[in-house]
């Protein structure tokens, strides 16, 4: 990642092959490069923001590369902040390589991973959460993670933050105040019980925000299900139904399947990540036994347990499941139901994997089981580790000026701590300086040309 400098970008916009390609360019001499490349009606430099210009573009010896579409951005309204301008040309993976090249020979440099989007943090576009968002929206793999990082990009996590951070340095100028007056000891200026009930309404909307990152990650990683069961069951059968693909081997044999299998389907917008495991029976195979082992350990770590059956369990074998899944969702799927139906109890799902019946049922069921809140373009819920470990930090120091009220400590005290919560609050949108390395990690994970 190169140190910001004056320096006018170019990169790719757009993956190479497609049937039009963007090449953005980005600086103080953006349109003055791109006139060295552009031949129209009309110098480029000249033009309006914010508006499009058809003509071609050439090599450095003259040569006609390909006819283009120039859509020209005067600073400060283009997503940089910068002059820009956006060449949109064929698709051709030479022809955009010979674009790319005339800027870069016209004077421009090849930008870095993520350069733009931290250009437009730098000059104020966007906060450094927003700045991550654009990266989250890029690798969104369904409705619901889409929805969480427009939401962040739009500035629905960055408001909330502002608002603590006003009540925060509230509370600080208040003390703080005090200080200023510390040899008249009969002034208060804050009032404790006032104070207490502000830091505790604080405490509690930073421990809301923290506590959605267990959610946040499940979204971006797929929420957890073990399909578990006897041998034979029909668990591989149902795993390929729920994906609407054949993923694994189906056979009468016992035992057929001697490990994990496991892949991801979209519910209602959430991305689902299925588990189908080993038989759970006693055998001698060492091999077997390896897969019921790990069988075992995906029903440890799964968020929502599909425990199929063919015959109904008696009330200890149900007993002993509920024990063993309490903290998870459990969902007795009766398989066969097109020949063993019968009554079904709460909690209990029937299904035939082999005729496709009553899976989309078992689906919703799966849904509800997940128990998500309603996620749209305005849902705040934490991605991002950073941010959680920021909130983290913040929540300590709120707590330590709670603790410091009940022991009446000084309100010079107070302030240090309420300081370094806000401190650690402005860590995440970047309302503070932040360090060089901090930035670098961050932007390093953009694709080039964001």
């Amino acid at each position: 990642m190169h140190i910001y400098d004056n320096d006018t970008i170019t990169a790719m916009a757009t993956p190479a092959g497609g049937a039009i390609a963007v090449i953005r360019l980005s600086g103080d001499d953006a349109l003055t490069i791109a006139d060295k490349v552009f031949r129209g009606r009309r110098p480029l430099a000249g033009a309006k923001g914010a508006t499009a210009h058809y003509g071609n573009i050439v090599a450095a010896d003259g040569t006609v590369i390909d006819d283009a579409v120039v859509t020209v951005y005067r600073a400060p309204h283009s997503y940089t902040g910068e002059d820009s301008a956006e060449i949109s040309c064929h698709g051709s993976t030479y022809i955009a390589h010979c674009v790319l090249q005339a800027l870069i020979d016209a004077g421009a440099r090849q930008a870095g991973p993520g350069e733009y989007t931290r250009r437009a943090y730098l000059n104020g576009k966007m906060d450094l959460s927003q700045a991550e968002a654009v990266a989250d929206l890029i690798a969104a793999q369904n409705k619901a993670t889409h929805d969480i990082a427009l939401s962040q990009l739009k500035g629905h996590f960055s408001s909330e933050l502002a608002q603590l951070h006003e009540r925060l340095l509230k509370m600080t100028s208040l003390l703080e105040l005090e200080l200023d007056f510390s040899d008249h000891e009969e002034l208060e200026f804050a009032d404790r019980k006032e104070l207490r009930t502000l830091a505790e309404e604080i405490d509690s909307h930073i421990t809301q925000l923290a506590s959605s990152f267990k959610t946040g990650q499940a979204l971006k990683d797929g929420i957890p299900v073990a399909i578990i069961g006897k041998t034979n069951v029909g668990k591989s059968t149902l795993l390929n139904r729920l994906l609407n693909e054949e993923k694994a081997i189906v056979s009468d044999i016992d035992g057929t399947t001697r490990d994990i299998i496991e892949d991801t389907t979209d519910i209602n917008g959430v991305t689902f990540r299925f588990i189908d495991t080993a038989g759970i029976r006693r055998t001698d195979d060492r091999i077997e036994q390896i897969g019921i082992e790990r069988a075992m350990k995906a029903l440890d770590n799964a968020r929502i347990v599909l425990w199929m059956i063919d015959a109904r369990p008696d009330d200890s074998q149900i007993k002993e499941m509920k024990e063993r899944t309490q903290g998870k969702s459990l969902i007795i799927v009766h398989n066969k139901a097109d020949i063993n139906a019968g009554t079904l109890v709460d909690g209990e799902t029937a299904v035939s994997a082999r005729e496709n019946k009553n899976i989309d049922t078992l689906r919703n069921r799966i849904y509800a089981a997940a128990d998500m809140p309603e996620i749209n373009d305005t849902t705040v819920i934490i991605t991002s580790a950073r941010h959680y470990e920021a909130l983290t930090r913040a929540k300590a120091g709120i707590e330590r000026v709670l603790d410091g009220m009940d022991n009446d400590l000084s309100g010079d005290l107070l302030a240090e701590d309420l300081r370094q919560c806000l401190d650690d609050l402005a860590d995440i949108t970047g309302g503070k300086i932040t360090p060089q390395e901090t930035l670098n990690n961050i932007f390093k994970h953009f694709c080039i040309g964001k």
